[in-house]
């Protein structure tokens, strides 16, 4: 029997995923985030949680969380918290909630993330020298000296460690757009989405891509390299996020859930950022005592189809079982967002379509982490 102060997600929704400069261009931060929660509040039956954590990367800094939090009509007695693990915030801001409600210092919390890469601001080092300030795209992931890689180099370093060929990445990109096709055509996707004004469906997926349209395209961060626009996720924004209370109180409601029995946050090697999935995963599986075969649904986000494949073959684990509805190679990947947007998706495949019992959500972190989320269907 699930112990009374597990955390359960009780509801879990999710923006449609726009491409960066197109539909959802002028939608800032808070106002993606905002209707996201006031669709878990009304799905939950949580009309005023104790907390809300979200994930943000590249936000106009401050704390994103709080500006959402009042922007969605909550009181303003309501504590936020914005959480920045980069790629890996939104499941970070998940499994903060997670540690809230098991202590018991947190009844219910709402956790997610949301990025708007389209309105994220520009940033500048200042001047030296009396030069004149340089615009940066990024903070550093870790010391340079230890080394500091473009993500797009760092998939194709993963690429050549792995000997991950670009005809099998561009199989995989492939895979996850007809995946993505095929769930968005038949509506597996429409209880999940909170549709907006600017935008009701998931902008990036391409029906009928296929692998000579994606072997035309050049190598895109190294010399040489093997890692494309085509087989690597977008720029996006998007917001995505879950209702959390404990199992006593779920128990009492009467409603189904994903119980998240455990997580785990690891570090790797900043050079090979793509693997942290891999350790972070195993330790869930040996903590619990379980192999992958017993997991009926697995979400690792798709950055890099090079990554993804890695992470499969260190763990021995079938690329078919991962995604099966497309991921964010085709879905895209607003960074601070995605780990939240892999809960939905579970939340969408186990309790929503009463599926498999065990889940297992996982994204990899620049500057070398990996968090992962293991979840059991209760109810």
């Amino acid at each position: 029997m699930t112990d009374p102060s597990t955390p359960v997600i009780v509801a879990a929704r999710r923006t449609p995923i726009g491409s960066s400069g197109h539909a959802l261009r002028d939608v800032g931060v808070e106002r993606l985030a905002a209707p996201v929660l006031r669709s878990v509040s009304h799905d939950s039956g949580v009309e005023q949680p104790s907390q809300v954590v979200l994930g943000n990367c590249m936000g106009p800094g401050g704390n994103v969380a709080r500006v959402a939090t009042l922007a969605a009509g909550f009181d303003v007695t309501t504590p936020a918290l914005t959480v920045d693990l980069q790629c890996g915030s939104g499941l970070a801001a998940i499994t903060t909630a997670c540690a809230l409600i098991r202590s018991g210092t947190s009844q219910t919390v709402f956790a997610g993330g949301a990025e708007s890469a389209s309105t994220a601001p520009w940033r500048m080092w200042p001047p030296v020298d009396g030069a004149a300030p340089q615009r940066y795209s990024r903070a550093p992931f870790s010391p340079a000296d230890l080394g500091d890689p473009e993500m797009g180099d760092a998939a194709d370093h993963v690429a050549r460690r792995w000997g991950i060929s670009r005809e099998r990445q561009d199989a995989y990109a492939v895979r996850s757009h007809s995946r993505a096709a095929a769930a968005q055509h038949d509506g597996r996707f429409d209880a999940e989405l909170v549709t907006l004004e600017q935008l009701s469906r998931d902008e990036r997926v391409r029906a009928h891509l296929s692998v000579g349209t994606l072997a035309r395209l050049p190598a895109a961060f190294s010399p040489g390299g093997s890692v494309t626009a085509g087989n690597a996720c977008g720029i996006n924004d998007g917001a995505a996020a879950v209702a959390i209370v404990s199992e006593e109180r779920r128990r009492a409601d009467g409603i189904p859930g994903l119980a998240c029995l455990d997580w785990e946050t690891v570090g790797v090697d900043p050079n090979l950022p793509g693997v942290g999935p891999v350790p972070a995963i195993r330790h869930l599986l040996q903590r619990n005592d379980i192999n992958l075969d017993d997991v009926g649904v697995i979400e690792i986000n798709e950055a890099f189809a090079a990554q993804v494949l890695a992470c499969c073959d260190e763990l021995g684990l079938d690329d078919e079982r991962v995604c099966v509805e497309g991921g964010a190679l085709a879905l895209g990947h607003p960074w601070g967002a995605s780990g939240a947007v892999l809960a939905v998706r579970l939340f969408s495949q186990m309790v929503r379509s009463d599926g498999p019992r065990l889940g297992l959500a996982a994204i990899a972190v620049g500057g070398g982490q990996g968090v992962a989320l293991l979840v059991e269907r209760v109810g």
